[in-house]
């Protein structure tokens, strides 16, 4: 499958890893030269490609949906607006495809994810995991045994417990009076000028550039973030009067 799924499911999904890699810019496929990882063994591999990219963020989703054991049809269902969002229309269905093949297999999160981590730059990593985490959180809120994979992951790939914070702390807008303080890595003792430091701080590593070789759906989620953390930041100012 490419830079950063195991033998198996690499055999079962090349093709279409082929298909999806096919509309990549020239300047982002593999050389010649460079040597694709499967099953955890050492490589010169160089870089994970937006197809990579795109299939690891399905098998990380197949793996929060597993994640009580089983998969509901409605669970499926719901999954179809995020695929259209991020994959397009015709994207959306091989992407569906691919994602229930996915479902009928046994995948271990902590492999898949140790290979983001040693093939894929921060700033992607944080978009994939956003990305996660709007498929678990679609409902409102993650179930305990979500919980549990999501953190695994999060340890896996090398995202730093804030960060983590953070981003959670983006689907609790309504819910907690706090949200834009967690979403600037900050608390709400912070001074003024701690909070001003904090946003530039923020705005500099969720800013959508870092992310332009990611794919299209990376940068969108980035983009979204970025909104986010001004939102937070214009919510801090107006209940301080900050100017």
């Amino acid at each position: 499958m490419g830079a950063l799924i195991g033998v198996t499911i690499a055999i079962l999904l090349e093709e279409k890893l082929e298909k999806l890699d096919k509309d990549q810019p020239a300047e982002d496929q593999p050389k010649d030269n460079d040597r694709r990882f499967v099953g955890g063994e050492s490589t010169n591999y160089r870089r994970a490609t937006v197809g990579d990219i795109r299939v690891s963020l399905l098998v990380l989703i197949a793996c929060v949906m597993e994640a009580d054991g089983q998969v509901k049809k409605s669970e499926v269902n719901h999954i179809k607006p995020f695929l259209v969002k991020n994959y397009g229309e015709e994207g959306a269905r091989d992407a569906l495809q691919l994602l229930k093949e996915l479902l009928q297999k046994d995948i271990n999160p902590v492999g898949v994810s140790r290979q983001i981590a040693q093939h894929v730059n921060y700033s992607t990593r944080l978009e994939i995991l956003h990305l996660l985490l709007d498929v678990a959180m679609a409902d409102g809120e993650m179930a305990d045994s979500e919980v549990q994979v999501v953190e695994t992951i999060v340890e896996h790939m090398g995202i730093q417990p804030m960060d983590y914070r953070s981003l959670l702390s983006m689907y609790r807008r309504d819910t907690d009076p706090n949200w834009a303080f967690t979403a600037l890595e900050i608390t709400p003792q912070a001074t003024d000028e701690e909070v001003k430091r904090a946003y530039r701080r923020m705005a500099m590593k969720y800013h959508p550039d870092k992310v332009s070789n990611a794919g299209e759906e990376v940068q969108r989620s980035a983009t979204e973030k970025f909104r986010i953390i001004n939102q937070a930041y214009e919510t801090i100012k107006q209940a301080r009067g900050i100017v």
